[in-house]
């Protein structure tokens, strides 16, 4: 009995051992690893930032009926390029013909009225004021045959500008009421494309437009992530901003030569935007902890410090840091998760210059 509990003394005193020297060994390693440092770099360079567009014709509008009338002619078909004046439409116009005619009738009957009376006052036999009755009735009826004249006119519909038509509301022989949607027609030569800008950066491009004395130039990706051929320029900024969400309109005009993009369309607009003196690091020098982005300090007595930044802008492999780091401060750049918050390491400090030039930094 006394030799087994000696036998288990003794095998719980070697694997107490054995466990001591794994810790050591473990500290050992840890001690003698070596750990590569790195600090920010503040330089000059370029941002690209991204907004959601709604690509919009410079020209759109619905086209509808401007008299009650059964639909009696189409002369152009959905889809189809429209020149300005083009008819494209017409209600039967049977009545206000009508109307016109005897209108016209009127017209023609007053004037002769009107000469009759006029040979009659130059031999005094009428009064000058039967003269003027029979003018007065002329004046009258002419009225009422230009006002059938433009009724008449109303039942053909012609192309206010050259556009693209859309699909037809109404087919031949329906019949439509003044004011009902016939089409709408798009002048697709130049896209008005809009996109929300918060208020910061607004000030940011606003300066910058002022600087260079020109506008905010802008390209365009489309759905298919392909950058569309011609640059835009931004024209136009709304009057006020949106309360509930800090953002403004811009409106960015594009050239459309090749009638690509079509009114109803959405993309991105992509904005290059110079920074003047961004603190720079690695983006894998960075670490996420419940939505915020902590990186690694050594400090003065090479002791790991987590710290909170803050991130502006994320170019390819690289944060713009707006705060919590200064140029002098040493960040951790490998070995994140090898290490623990105060714990002491060696490190060899790298070139930030050389650090940022390996990640295809792009800046000037």
């Amino acid at each position: 009995m006394k030799k087994r509990i000696f036998v288990s003394i003794l095998m719980c005193c070697t694997l107490l051992q054995m466990a001591c020297s794994t810790k050591v060994e473990e500290k050992e390693k840890e001690e003698e690893a070596e750990f590569e440092v790195t600090t920010p770099l503040k330089k000059d360079t370029l941002v690209t930032i991204s907004y959601v567009a709604q690509i919009r014709a410079s020209q759109h509008i619905e086209l509808r009926a401007l008299e009650k009338g059964y639909l009696q002619k189409i002369y152009v078909d959905e889809g189809k390029f429209i020149k300005q004046g083009q008819l494209m439409f017409q209600v039967m116009p049977a009545m206000y013909q009508a109307e016109f005619d005897k209108a016209a009738a009127e017209t023609n009957f007053a004037d002769i009225e009107y000469n009759n009376t006029k040979t009659l006052q130059d031999s005094n036999i009428v009064s000058k004021n039967e003269l003027l009755l029979a003018k007065a009735k002329l004046n009258k009826v002419k009225s009422e045959q230009e006002i059938a004249r433009v009724r008449l006119g109303f039942t053909r519909i012609r192309a206010p500008f050259s556009g693209i038509m859309d699909h037809f509301s109404v087919r031949l022989g329906s019949l439509v009421n003044e004011g009902d949607l016939l089409t709408t027609l798009s002048d697709n030569s130049k896209m008005w494309v809009y996109f929300n800008v918060p208020e910061a950066e607004y000030l940011n491009y606003k300066k910058n437009s002022e600087a260079n004395k020109n506008m905010l130039n802008v390209k365009l990706k489309m759905a298919n992530e392909e950058l569309f051929d011609y640059p835009g320029v931004v024209q136009t900024i709304e009057a006020d901003f949106n309360n509930e969400t800090g953002n403004i309109a811009f409106r960015a005009t594009f050239p459309n030569p090749k009638a690509l993009l079509r009114h109803g369309e959405t993309g991105n607009i992509i904005i290059t935007v110079p920074l003047k003196n961004a603190l720079m690091i690695p983006q894998k020098a960075t670490f996420e902890v419940l939505d915020k982005r902590y990186v690694y300090v050594i400090d003065k007595n090479s002791v790991v410090k987590s710290r909170m930044v803050t991130i502006d802008h994320e170019l390819p492999h690289i944060s713009i840091v707006s705060s919590g780091l200064e140029v002098g401060d040493k960040i951790l750049l490998e070995g994140l998760r090898k290490v623990k918050e105060n714990q002491k390491i060696k490190f060899k400090v790298r070139d930030s210059k050389e650090v940022l030039k390996n990640l295809e930094l792009y800046a000037e």
